[in-house]
């Protein structure tokens, strides 16, 4: 009987994934400044218990080039980091990466969640 019950049981839980969430808490317009830099910060959410959150490697993504974010301090789930604008450019679309592991039955897997895309509008002062 167990083992028709079993697999039942089993299914939501590898079915679920990682669930993240994304809060983006960055402004969606900054005005122009001279380092062509502009600070995005981003929470994550999760119900994945099994998530290793000091595995945690998140990157705002523009294009086809990763930018390495940090964690903010006293926050256990939030990150910052900058995404360089070349001057001229009015508008940058983006997006955060998070590569992380978890536990599994088997020991430790990778994986990693993708943010949906988001728009910046830089402004002339």
């Amino acid at each position: 009987m167990w083992k028709r019950i079993l697999p039942i049981l089993v299914a939501p839980l590898l079915l679920s994934g990682c669930a993240a969430t994304f809060t983006n808490l960055t402004p969606h317009r900054q005005p122009r400044n001279t380092e062509n830099a502009y600070a995005v910060e981003v929470a994550l959410d999760t119900r994945q218990q099994s998530l290793k959150w000091e595995s945690i490697q998140p990157y705002v993504n523009v294009g086809t080039e990763f930018f390495p974010m940090r964690q903010t301090q006293l926050m256990k789930n939030r990150w910052e980091g900058l995404v360089p604008v070349p001057p001229g450019t009015n508008l940058v679309y983006y997006r955060y990466k998070f590569d992380f592991q978890y536990r599994d039955f088997g020991g430790l897997r990778a994986d990693s969640a993708t943010s949906p895309e988001y728009k910046l509008v830089i402004t002339d002062k």
